[in-house]
């Protein structure tokens, strides 16, 4: 169900229900029926007109459909007024989102944010609960004299909200110690963006070898992953997938999702990465770039990544007359590059991966050769691992290295004179 507003001004009616129905599917509904009210401002009481709840309720009757789900935030009374009238479930776009994220997500600190921005969203609303609320009780432990099961639920509650955000502050620390901890071997960490579904996760595999689930429902993957990546001038970086945005993304999730978004933050470059063959790439596009705003990370060096392009009807086109086009048409930050690729047959890969190298902060590597103690296994392994050794040799007390590592990794040996 979909009232209008200012909220979807950049969308048409067309495209937003079918974003809605998508993620009716991808949380195991199945849709029977849309009904669209334009309107010039929102019924206070239930959102959209008398007349068109009186429609709504018979086409529930009819289809036997158990749950309306509305393409617009619901105040509490909305929700309870319509769930009166209509005799069904309401439900609104944000609840629909929070449900989805709830089955999705994998790991505890995926668990803890979602369940975070779920009791967010469920506190203002527990007056919806109609006479049960009412209650009154005095329980040892539970409740003071005369306290309604109202405020006692508003204050459990509360206490659970407190917990989890003590709970995700400790990730969040716990966070900010793995950073440090790369830091003592720098390494740059790149991050990809995007609407969901545009083919981050399968990017992301064809990058890394990483196996990630790459699915076609909308928020297949929350939780993020971090895996190595070798560039072809051999530095090494660390490429974090992240959870995939949407248009309207509710405010509860992205604060819920601080310690995941900080990933994004933290990056040295973004690749934000559209679908390409979508209708609604340009305005994909945009809600990105406001998100990416929103979290403070608009200043971070970016990437436009166009997928899908073996889904275009010419898909053997000049990719940067493309690339250009579109960079031209719906990306307005200066120094913004793009590069056309396909993460499903690996065409434009190569281009990527030189086009990271040549935004990426300068970090050349360089040709030298170290002397290391014959103990020192940790500096070895360290060539070994963030470079490329080309040759060794041993005497009685000391390894002479020749190698190929990055300007950084060099500063942290003395090269043999």
């Amino acid at each position: 169900m979909r009232g209008t507003s200012s909220r979807h001004r950049l969308a048409t009616t067309e495209e937003s229900l079918e974003e809605l129905a998508e993620l009716a599917s991808s949380a195991g509904g199945q849709v029977v029926g849309q009904i669209v009210q334009p309107r010039v401002a929102p019924e206070a009481a239930t959102l959209v007109g008398h007349g068109k709840v009186d429609e709504i309720a018979t086409a529930v009757r009819v289809t036997a459909a158990d749950t309306v789900i509305f393409d617009h935030d619901l105040t509490p009374t909305q929700q309870r007024n319509l769930e009166k009238a209509i005799g069904s479930k309401v439900i609104d776009r944000t609840q629909l989102i929070l449900d989805i994220f709830a089955s999705r997500a994998r790991t505890r600190e995926g668990r803890l944010q979602v369940e975070l921005a779920q009791l967010n969203y469920r506190l203002p609303r527990l007056t919806g609960r109609g006479t049960e609320m009412s209650r009154l009780g005095g329980g040892i432990g539970t409740r003071g004299p005369g306290e309604t099961q109202l405020e006692t639920d508003r204050r459990r509650i509360a206490q659970r909200i407190k917990k989890l955000e003590d709970e995700l502050e400790s990730v969040r620390a716990g966070r900010a110690l793995h950073r440090r901890r790369r830091s003592a071997v720098p390494l740059a960490t790149l991050a990809l963006a995007g609407y969901t579904n545009a083919g981050k996760s399968s990017l992301f595999n064809r990058l890394t070898q990483a196996g990630v689930l790459a699915d076609a429902r909308m928020f297949a993957t929350l939780d993020p992953t971090v895996r190595p990546l070798v560039l072809p001038s051999r530095r090494r970086v660390l490429l974090s997938d992240t959870v995939g945005f949407i248009r309207n993304l509710p405010t509860a999730l992205i604060k819920a999702f601080r310690a995941t978004l900080e990933e994004v933050t933290e990056a040295a470059i973004i690749l934000h990465v559209v679908d390409i063959s979508a209708a609604a790439a340009a305005e994909h596009t945009t809600h990105v770039r406001e998100v990416l705003a929103e979290i403070g990370a608009s200043k971070i060096p970016r990437i436009l990544v166009m997928n899908k392009i073996d889904r275009l009807p010419q898909p053997d086109g000049d990719f940067d007359v493309l690339c250009r086009r579109l960079l031209d048409a719906h990306e307005s930050n200066a120094g913004v590059t793009a590069v056309a690729v396909s993460a499903l047959t690996g065409t434009g890969i190569d281009r990527l991966l030189a086009r990271i190298d040549e935004v990426l902060p300068l970090d050349p590597v360089v040709r030298t050769t170290v002397k290391l103690p014959l103990g020192d296994g940790a500096s070895l392994a360290i060539l070994h691992e963030f470079g490329r050794v080309l040759d060794i040799r041993y005497n009685h007390e000391f390894c002479e290295v020749d190698a190929e590592i990055p300007e950084s990794i060099r500063r942290r040996f003395t090269p043999l004179k």
